[in-house]
């Protein structure tokens, strides 16, 4: 499977005082604003961390139900919390935070599929920093 998304952003002013936003191909984001504060303090909109901790997320999510299938389990609910860590210019960690619910399966067994979903996720190979993974099943 091959294919392109796009995504825009546009920027007036300083970094400091200017404002900018971004929008999807798909209009999900549609001049979504962004702005100094709203990265680097509590200002109103969203920031790159952010969009790129939901998009690591949702990748890693994803790869994990597929690979869930391919083992013969079903997950009932996959719940996975992003926690991008923002230090002097870099992004030195993402913390994965995974809770799952999923008939038959032993928490060994589901921790290791985890393990691989984490490696083979798109985002997270795109990604160089450490990805931090911690799991934990429901019944």
């Amino acid at each position: 499977m091959k294919f392109s998304r796009k995504a825009s952003a546009n920027w007036k002013g300083s970094g400091k005082d200017g404002k900018g936003t971004l929008s999807t191909e798909s209009t999900i984001l549609k001049d979504t604003q962004y702005s100094f504060k709203s990265r680097f303090e509590d200002g109103k909109g969203t920031n790159p961390e952010e969009l790129v901790g939901a998009a690591h997320a949702g990748c890693f999510t994803m790869q994990l139900s597929f690979l869930l299938g391919e083992a013969g389990f079903t997950p009932t609910n996959l719940d996975t919390a992003a926690k991008v860590n923002f230090e002097d210019g870099s992004i030195p960690q993402i913390s994965l935070s995974l809770s799952g619910t999923v008939p038959g399966i032993k928490l060994d067994q589901f921790k290791e599929i985890a393990q691989k979903a984490k490696e083979i996720c798109p985002i997270s190979k795109l990604l160089k920093t450490n990805i931090v993974l911690d799991v934990s099943l429901q019944s």
